[in-house]
């Protein structure tokens, strides 16, 4: 059973699979107790939705050819839409050997940011608690 199965509501099927995922790539630390999800330098460049959608985060170029190639949009959270995150359909998500280049070009993407220092918009939750 898994670590967080407990206290979120995401399908168990979608935090397998996100998990499976992750595995794959042993530099790659999942992160998050309620909703997962992965980061390097301070970025975040994936996670899984409550309902168990995964938003990947890709540059310009790469983005735009993911969603002419997978038929997806941009990902849509809260009602916001986060304009470097696609949306990852089903059939993608389900084969995680197909979504790992994906993957490895979103890591690479962010790690190649500036790092973000503690307390950065986006980054410590000490800092937006103190405000």
């Amino acid at each position: 059973m898994s670590r967080d199965r407990q206290k979120t509501e995401i399908p168990a099927e979608k935090l397998e699979l996100y998990e499976r995922l992750i595995r794959e790539r042993p530099h790659i630390e999942r992160k998050g107790v309620g909703l997962p999800y992965t980061s390097v330098n301070g970025h975040m460049f994936s996670f899984l939705s409550a309902e168990g959608s995964m938003a990947l985060r890709l540059p310009e170029e790469r983005r735009k050819e993911f969603l002419e190639k997978h038929g997806t949009s941009l990902f849509v959270a809260h009602g916001a839409i986060l304009k470097e995150y696609v949306e990852v359909p089903e059939r993608l998500f389900k084969n995680t050997f197909a979504l790992l280049p994906y993957v490895d070009q979103s890591y690479e993407y962010v790690r190649s940011l500036k790092p973000k220092k503690e307390g950065e918009a986006g980054g410590s939750r000490k800092k937006r608690a103190g405000k």
